[in-house]
């Protein structure tokens, strides 16, 4: 059995950091699918860009993930790795969307507190 991925190809979304495209973004827009997000996934490439989202939680998670929060102009409020099952971001007032991305993924962007994302 192999294993089930989300994988964004190279299309017409893409997550910038600061000015820098760092990786190819699905959006998940509508209730069924940010209700979804990676569940039911074993690994992700890429990220996935989860709108009307000010936190996340890793019930029925397979592996651990970053996480970054952002307001309505993208910046990013707080960045996190979660594990499975245990972890979780707190909700955000201010908070517009959260992006999931593979544990590591925050830091190899240069993505950290204070930095703008958007989808492109």
């Amino acid at each position: 059995m192999t294993p089930d991925y989300m994988v964004f190809g190279p299309g017409p979304k893409r997550l910038i950091a600061d000015g820098r495209d760092v990786a190819a973004c699905a959006v998940a827009d509508t209730a069924r699918t940010r209700r979804k997000g990676l569940l039911g996934t074993d690994a992700v490439e890429g990220a996935l860009w989860i709108t009307r989202c000010p936190s996340v939680h890793m019930i029925g998670m397979r592996y651990p993930i970053d996480v970054a929060v952002v307001d309505k102009d993208g910046v990013v409020l707080k960045v996190a790795t979660i594990k499975p099952w245990v972890g979780g971001t707190k909700w955000r007032l201010s908070a517009s969307a959260t992006i999931e991305a593979p544990a590591g993924a925050m830091a190899k962007w240069g993505v950290r507190e204070g930095s703008v994302l958007s989808v492109g």
